[in-house]
């Protein structure tokens, strides 16, 4: 069973993936998939998509249940997104994740073989 605390960040972090601007954070690409998107002239904003629209959460994937790691394939490349959570100035983990004042979170989105 999973923890009201867990099924918190779950849903937090599903809104950041989406976009929500009320839940704060960057986004970030990697060099390697920057340089991929350039040279398949892509725009950022398809890939944005691909990941805000990541549904496949199984236990191999999201063994802690808190919707912070997906794998998709992306114009024939495997890729990989990343959920972090750190404190307000990014110098560390945060105390309590599930407190959007107290929590910054950080999309990393690569390509597979740069994990």
């Amino acid at each position: 069973m999973v923890s009201a605390t867990v099924q918190l960040i779950a849903q937090q972090n599903d809104q950041f993936r989406r976009g929500d601007p009320n839940v704060p954070g960057i986004r970030v690409i990697t060099a390697g998939l920057d340089h991929l998107l350039k040279r398949l002239d892509i725009p950022q904003a398809g890939l944005a998509l691909k990941v805000a629209e990541f549904s496949d959460f199984t236990d191999a994937n999201d063994p802690h249940s808190e919707h912070d790691f997906g794998a998709f394939e992306f114009h024939g490349h495997k890729c990989f997104w990343k959920l972090d959570l750190y404190n307000t100035d990014y110098s560390m983990g945060c105390d309590d994740p599930t407190d959007l004042a107290k929590t910054r979170r950080v999309l990393t989105i690569m390509l597979a073989e740069e994990y």
